[in-house]
């Protein structure tokens, strides 16, 4: 009999979504371990220095339908360095499961199953991590996707605002052109205040959502399982 595929998992829970624009919905999280990058201000760390959970495929899905109703966000981490995440995510899909996928855009998406949400990250320059972005991964977005800045700074916006300007992702002046991935702007903590984040997206009439991390708003000094 063929050894049932393992994943290293860093958490499971079962939570209020916090970010995206399903923020807000009940959602069960599958962190999985282990990251190739090392952004500066990263807020889980311990998905990859601590060693992580050997847990069987069946034994990850079984958690999510104790939660039928809920949404699944598989993250990390990042989630495609493990080849098991691909079964995991074809058998959530077949089980009738909304899937969320959050990636640092470092790693080919091409091998991600229809159907499941691609929230990618687009790593500006305050994360250090910018020069490992796989930009091939920006044609395989779709509307119904997501692509994430996390902004630490003045100099952040402003390349993201040019990173959206070359890249085409703006949607046409005057049109209702949905075709594009939405966009999310995110602060990071105690960097860069919400509010001033929001004056430069008025001033400037940027078609993109501002996000915040809800979960740290409902649970605050809660670091894991939220």
């Amino acid at each position: 009999m063929p050894t049932e595929t393992r994943l290293a998992t860093s958490e499971l829970f079962y939570s209020i979504q916090g970010e995206s624009s399903f923020a807000g919905y009940p959602c069960v999280f599958i962190r999985l371990s282990g990251c190739n990058l090392r952004c500066r201000f990263c807020d889980a760390r311990y998905s990859y220095e601590e060693e992580g959970r050997k847990q069987t495929v069946s034994e990850i899905l079984a958690f999510c339908q104790k939660y039928p109703g809920a949404l699944v966000e598989i993250t990390g981490g990042e989630p495609l360095l493990q080849d098991g995440v691909y079964p995991l995510m074809n058998q959530l899909l077949a089980l009738g499961r909304k899937v969320l996928l959050e990636t640092n855009g470092s790693l080919s998406l091409s091998k991600v199953p229809g159907g499941v949400v691609k929230i990618m990250d687009v790593k500006c320059p305050g994360s250090g991590m910018t020069a490992e972005m796989d930009l091939a991964n920006l044609p395989l977005l779709t509307s119904d996707d997501e692509l994430k800045f996390v902004l630490s700074s003045r100099e952040d916006y402003e390349w993201a605002k040019k990173f959206l300007l070359d890249h085409d992702l703006l949607p046409k002046k005057g049109t209702s052109d949905s075709s594009r991935p939405r966009l999310l702007f995110s602060p990071v903590t105690e960097e860069l205040e919400p509010t001033e984040l929001a004056n430069w997206i008025l001033a400037d009439g940027l078609p993109v959502r501002l996000q915040l991390q809800l979960h740290t708003i409902l649970w605050p000094g809660l670091a894991r399982g939220v």
